[in-house]
């Protein structure tokens, strides 16, 4: 495990650049992460990262792309959409929780 400086906090982060530690998590890390992926965050990318943390907290476990459809609400094409090329990977990463065990 390591350190990683962003946006003024030290966070701890696996090999990958996933959070280990989410209480390091807020705001301002997840639009400076979401900034080092290319991305600038909207309100509907707040969304998608709002449900995934409601649900993390719920079930324990980053949420996939059935469960955002189907109890999350929010399409697939709307996912790719926001973030390109794997999705829930960068979403998870972005709202500071483990890479999801179903992506490689």
């Amino acid at each position: 495990m390591s350190q990683k400086q962003i946006a003024g906090t030290t966070v701890d982060v696996n090999v990958e650049g996933y959070l280990t530690n989410h209480a390091q998590w807020n705001r301002d890390v997840a639009a400076a992460l979401a900034k080092e992926l290319g991305i600038e965050l909207t309100e509907a990318h707040w969304k998608v990262l709002d449900f995934i943390d409601r649900d993390f907290k719920e079930k324990g476990v980053v949420p996939g792309m059935r469960r955002m459809n189907k109890v999350g609400g929010i399409l697939t094409k709307d996912l790719y959409a926001l973030f390109p090329d794997g999705p829930i990977k960068k979403a998870a990463l972005i709202a500071g929780y483990p890479k999801p065990a179903s992506c490689v």
